[in-house]
């Protein structure tokens, strides 16, 4: 036990230990800052998407907001190289050579085909190499005949990291440079007019003069208890499942293939990992609270989607494991990176990977008081959620990427759709018309009176 543990006296304590965590860890570590970061095991995906323009949305590039912080990502992502070389890993941490953009004729032109357009739009005002591409002269790239892409964009600049390499790296380097890991559950947080530490699982009480809540599964709940936490945006989880597979002949495709973001933010991708295995996504699952393991309806669509979109043979491959990550994220889907309304509490949370050793960096500019090289102020958390949506575009949406996600599946119904249909159709019925028009009920009311007129009928 050392000296820093008998004590039990930070001046940094971090609750979260998945790469986001980690990084921040050894920024404070390398500055010689007592800290400690906290977690059980973290779940990490094998291999996870390093991308700034890949994931551009329509939506991201029609606010402010959106551009600020596409901007402040590609300033990030220029870190990736220096920071991986501080890391000096045994081995190249990076995989695929690039990636392929892939616009096929599932899902909907509002949500496919815009968010190419917005991909397109965004490399070039940032002057970002890229290339159009024939996807008929694509390497490994061969979905079923009824899915072809249409377009195919490639970015050589994009690319795709071995997550659970870069998680053990990290723990190596932190533990290096003089950082404590505890691997226990967090009870609480201990404060009086600040935050002044947490008290573990197992009664022991670590003391900070800064506690970062980051990327764990405690963390939304941490700081849900937090009466400050009024001040701020939601915490929510958010989910990317995948599968990682062992293909039938061995082969990984040379670069990351990937679509658009489509119906609620989910992109469909094949990463190659290591020899002979690639991991398939994804569907990204939205909730209060983390989960514990991935839905079954999630992982068949993300499966079916894969082997129709990407190659037809992945139907032969075997399935190595199935993934689900788990992220806290503001409820505004913007990243959070400073102090909270409570003196000495911090968030850093971002699901976007590529931003992270740069926020990491900048985190612990702020907390040890060195001057940050890019400004963290416009992710802080002492704010309102920000204006994304009326209730209106809100519902738009919802119905659209509803739809999407029908056509995606090829008008198989998802497993989730019928307990979903039969919730509205009860809604609607319950609804009087006349009080409250709606297109909708309306059509529900006129056919269910059909439906009244027919039996009598035929009684």
């Amino acid at each position: 036990m050392t000296g820093k543990e008998a004590a039990m006296e930070y001046d940094v304590v971090v609750v979260g230990n998945g790469l986001l965590g980690l990084s921040l860890g050894v920024e404070l570590a390398r500055r010689d800052a007592r800290v400690a970061v906290l977690g059980q095991p973290a779940a990490v995906p094998a291999t996870a998407m390093v991308q700034t323009f890949g994931e551009v949305t329509a939506r991201q590039l029609s606010s402010e907001h959106g551009r600020e912080t596409l901007a402040w990502t590609f300033e990030a992502s220029a870190y990736w190289d220096e920071w991986l070389a501080s890391l000096e890993p045994e081995t190249d941490l990076l995989t695929g050579d690039g990636t392929l953009v892939i616009l096929n004729a599932i899902g909907l032109p509002g949500v496919d085909t815009a968010n190419f357009a917005a991909i397109r739009s965004a490399l070039d005002e940032y002057d970002e190499p890229s290339e159009d591409v024939d996807p008929d002269e694509m390497d490994w790239l061969d979905p079923e005949p009824t899915s072809r892409p249409l377009k195919a964009l490639f970015l050589p600049n994009e690319r795709a990291v071995n997550a659970r390499e870069l998680q053990d790296r990290l723990e190596q380097v932190f533990r290096a440079a003089g950082g404590d890991r505890f691997a226990e559950p967090v009870a609480g947080l201990v404060r009086s007019n600040r935050a002044e530490g947490v008290e573990l699982a197992s009664g022991t009480t670590l003391r900070a003069k800064a506690v970062v809540l980051a990327d764990g599964a405690e963390s939304p709940v941490l700081f849900a208890g937090v009466p400050e936490a009024a001040e701020s945006p939601r915490l929510i989880s958010t989910g990317v499942v995948s599968a990682l597979v062992d293909t039938d002949d061995g082969s990984v495709p040379p670069y990351v293939i990937r679509t658009p973001q489509r119906a609620f933010a989910a992109a469909t991708f094949a990463l190659p990992h290591r020899s002979g295995q690639v991991q398939l996504g994804g569907t990204e699952i939205v909730a209060t609270e983390a989960r514990d393991a991935a839905p079954v309806g999630d992982v068949l669509h993300l499966l079916n989607a894969a082997a129709r979109q990407i190659r037809r043979d992945l139907g032969e491959s075997s399935i190595r494991e199935l993934q689900l990550g788990n992220n806290p994220t503001a409820i505004d889907g913007q990243p959070l990176a400073g102090e909270t309304a409570l003196p000495g509490l911090w968030l850093l949370a971002d699901p976007n990977l590529t931003r992270a050793p740069q926020l990491a960096h900048e985190l612990a500019n702020v907390l040890v008081g060195d001057q940050p090289r890019m400004s963290i102020a416009p992710f802080s958390p002492v704010r309102t959620p920000l204006p994304t949506f009326t209730r209106a575009e809100s519902v738009a949406a919802t119905v659209t990427h509803l739809l999407a996600s029908g056509y995606e599946s090829n008008w198989s119904t998802p497993v989730e759709w019928p307990a979903l249909l039969e919730a509205t159709v009860v809604t609607e019925l319950h609804r009087d018309p006349r009080q409250n028009p709606n297109p909708l009920s309306v059509r529900l009311e006129e056919g269910l009176a059909q439906s009244h007129s027919a039996t009598e009928s035929t009684l």
